[in-house]
């Protein structure tokens, strides 16, 4: 029998499809095509749309109903600037690895790489994002893996939105580079790297918007999970 998923788990779909660019900015999420997908009430749906309401991933429009956010060019830098502070501070205070967690940074380079080679766009995506989620895991800080989390999906959206011109391998390049300064010890060059990606995928942004089927047939696409490798 299969368990039906409660609306933490809903909210978090959404999220997971939001990281693999498989939902985009402005587009629509209708409660009963949602509830019907999951196989919930409608309540339960809605109570998870409040939760990402809450977060600042979809919002309310009047008379029509419930729409992915559409970040501003000036809540896209905002965005940006705390990732930038959170995630060189994580770096600053977080002192030299174990190798535990370089060998689990080195398998998420190896599993975005392994997505990048196979075309796979949605895991590719999800991956490069996640890598930023995994790195606060790693240093033990659950609330700032929390953080991370939704910073990440906020910056992916805006990705989306001003059309991204950032090449995943060279994401994905950077992120090995960071992890193998954090190898050395060298936490300064780990924290001046991260900074430097960080300036990269903001800088390949174009202040231009991108505009974004059948609704329950786009929801049940975006949101079926990603096949991802157990940690």
């Amino acid at each position: 029998m299969t368990t039906r998923p409660n609306q933490t788990q809903i909210a978090q779909r959404v999220v997971e499809a939001i990281l693999a660019q498989k939902l985009a900015p402005g587009e629509r999420l209708g409660e009963q095509e949602l509830a019907e997908l999951f196989g919930v009430s409608r309540t339960l749906v809605r109570e998870a749309l409040m939760q990402l309401q809450a977060r600042g991933f979809v919002e309310v429009r009047t008379r029509k109903g419930w729409y992915v956010v559409e970040p501003s060019f000036e809540e896209a830098r905002d965005a940006f600037a705390a990732r930038r502070t959170i995630e060189t501070g994580l770096l600053r205070e977080a002192g030299r690895p174990l190798q535990s967690v370089l060998r689990r940074l080195r398998q998420h380079v190896a599993e975005e790489r392994a997505a990048i080679a196979e075309g796979d766009a949605a895991t590719r995506t999800f991956l490069l994002a996640d890598f930023h989620v995994c790195m606060a895991e790693c240093f033990g800080n659950r609330l700032l893996a929390d953080v991370m989390r939704d910073l990440t999906a906020r910056t992916t959206l805006v990705a989306l939105l001003y059309q991204s011109t950032h090449d995943a391998a060279q994401s994905c390049e950077e992120h090995a580079a960071i992890v193998e300064a954090l190898a050395a010890g060298d936490m300064p060059q780990a924290e001046q790297l991260m900074r430097e990606h960080i300036g990269s995928v903001q800088g390949a942004l174009s202040e231009s918007s991108a505009a974004g089927d059948d609704d329950k047939a786009r929801l049940r696409a975006t949101l079926t999970p990603l096949r991802l490798a157990k940690p």
